[in-house]
């Protein structure tokens, strides 16, 4: 790289015939431009400027290396304009993996958008199962996932948070009851969403306000799937906790209604998880539209809300 741009000050000072206008042309000292040029000499062995008071001329030497020079330069010029091209406008498949239906019912729409503002890109999607979205590294360029993480080496890009609100059949109201306050949960069966890192139930805050509340209730299904998880709900297995567009259809049929309205659970976050922050312009300007693009839509009411502001934090999760 220091031989690189020491050929570019050579080049400049050959062009000009002058070391003061290639200083002002360079926004450089004409010091820092002479002593630079003379240490390019060194390194090659040979004088390449004849210098006098009056003028700067080239040496045989030098018109042959000014020769082999620009075209060094103009190619390293055009490399460099190529990939600031790539960097602005990303091409290539993109692999990204996600849960089910996370990706099925929320992220289908943001693809499409992702798709028209970026034409060279090409997609390749997998939609795993939750357990299996931290696995799969070795065959896709980013993997998104829904739930806290553990530590790993991995790096973690909050994207957002998914509230959920709790749902049951009619009919399972109408044989357990109408809890009022999230004490009465122990009560009642629940149905739980497990995450892509979750392995066992947990207990469940839920929040009203500035109030909130740990609940542990019995639950005698644990899913991974939001869909299965609502099916269950549909047919009056117990209370679940679910985002409010993926309800939005149940609800207006009479298949579920709200639990508690006044309160909901998690947050859940929703990451964007890579192996590394050295990212191919395509994955990272595909990570910063979709923040940009969660935020823009869940807090239009088209789907969820997100908890707060939008997300700009990227972080190194270490082994414990």
């Amino acid at each position: 790289m220091k031989r690189l741009y020491g050929m570019e000050l050579f080049v400049e000072v050959a062009r000009a015939r002058s070391f003061s206008r290639a200083a002002d042309a360079l926004g450089m000292p004409k010091s820092t431009l002479s002593r630079q040029v003379a240490e390019l000499e060194r390194a090659v062995g040979v004088r390449l400027l004849s210098r006098t008071t009056r003028k700067v001329a080239l040496t045989e030497a030098g018109e042959r290396y000014l020769e082999r020079c620009e075209r060094i330069v103009a190619e390293a010029q055009i490399a460099h304009e190529e990939l600031q091209h790539l960097v602005s406008t990303p091409t290539g498949p993109l692999r990204v993996n996600m849960p089910a239906d996370f990706g099925t019912d929320f992220l289908a729409a943001a693809f499409v958008e992702f798709s028209k503002r970026y034409p060279a890109v090409t997609f390749h999607l997998d939609l795993a199962a939750p357990e299996h979205a931290g696995q799969v590294f070795h065959t896709c360029d980013v993997s998104i996932e829904i739930g806290e993480l553990p530590d790993s080496t991995q790096i973690a890009r909050l994207l957002g948070a998914i509230p959920a609100m709790l749902y049951a059949a009619p009919q399972y109201i109408a044989v357990n009851g109408f809890p009022r306050h999230p004490d009465e949960l122990a009560k009642h069966e629940f149905l739980e969403f497990r995450s892509s890192q979750a392995n066992r139930a947990t207990a469940w805050p839920l929040r009203s306000g500035k109030d909130q509340v740990m609940v542990q209730p019995k639950s005698r299904f644990s899913v991974n799937s939001i869909a299965m998880l609502r099916q269950l709900a549909v047919r009056g297995v117990g209370i679940a906790g679910l985002d409010e567009a993926g309800c939005e259809a149940e609800v207006r049929a009479g298949r579920l209604v709200r639990v508690l309205p006044d309160w909901h659970g998690g947050p859940f976050p929703v990451y964007a998880v890579t192996e590394t922050r050295l990212l191919p312009a395509k994955t990272s300007i595909f990570v910063d539209f979709l923040a940009e693009w969660l935020t823009r839509h869940w807090s239009l009411g088209s789907g969820p809300a997100l908890i707060g502001q939008r997300p700009k934090m990227a972080a190194v999760r270490q082994p414990g």
